[in-house]
């Protein structure tokens, strides 16, 4: 099989976090300007949004990266499939944690450009709260458990359209609206907008997700022992990666 070189998988990673981002901050400033006295009508903007422009980003990077888009993910990936040589290295995993999470900021960045904001406004909304953590719990534990259940049962290519519908639908059944994204939680304090959150409350939305991601991995471990072996499928099936081939 191809082998796609490192530096080209931290760019697809790096951008579809961004554009990810980008659409998260983006359609929450719209919705506020479109539905300004209307909350409920605001959330559904933004979450109809998002799912869309996630299910399009990984259809777009999946082919390169496999679209993590998402450190948890690729932790995941990384811890389940070390055994069989499917999924990612120590040192990949690194890699696309720091491009995840740059991508994360510039997106942000790039949406307060667009609507004319300030590049970098630190946002001032506090999510600190135990129910709020456990709410990305189960946000994160949940989305592991979709992404190794497809790639594990051979539907990885409808990963699309149901992580996009996972975190669509996570906007309303989770009381975070699912961060369920490290890297997308450190962007979103970038922005004091509708989906911004606050620096302070962002040590407690990352505990909770690695919590989610321990969670999300044991279950994965117990319902499906083999999701390792097809590490290589998640999100999405991509050619393996080697540093050393162009």
């Amino acid at each position: 099989m191809h082998q796609i070189t490192l530096w080209r998988r931290l760019l697809a990673e790096f951008l579809g976090t961004a554009l990810l981002v980008t659409a998260v901050v983006g359609s929450g400033i719209m919705a506020v300007e479109l539905s300004p006295d209307d909350v409920g009508l605001q959330l559904l903007e933004n979450s109809v949004a998002t799912a869309f422009a996630l299910g399009a980003l990984i259809l777009m990077f999946g082919p390169v990266s496999g679209a993590h888009f998402n450190p948890v993910v690729s932790a995941a990936d990384w811890f389940l499939g070390r055994r069989s040589g499917t999924g990612l290295t120590i040192g990949d995993l690194g890699g696309y944690a720091v491009a995840q999470t740059l991508g994360a900021v510039a997106g942000a960045i790039l949406a307060n450009l667009m609507f004319d904001l300030a590049p970098v406004t630190m946002s001032t909304k506090d999510r600190s709260a135990g129910n709020l953590w456990l709410g990305e719990i189960v946000a994160v534990a949940g989305l592991l458990l979709l992404i190794f259940a497809l790639g594990r049962s051979g539907r990885a290519p409808v990963a699309p359209a149901a992580v996009g519908a996972y975190i669509g639908a996570a906007y309303w059944f989770t009381s975070s609206t699912s961060f369920a994204n490290p890297a997308v939680t450190v962007g979103r304090a970038f922005t004091d907008t509708f989906a911004g959150i606050a620096p302070g409350s962002v040590p407690g939305f990352l505990l909770a997700q690695v919590a989610g991601l321990l969670v999300g991995v044991g279950l994965v471990a117990a319902l499906y022992p083999g999701a390792g072996r097809t590490a290589d499928m998640v999100v999405v099936e991509h050619p393996a990666g080697d540093a050393r081939t162009s």
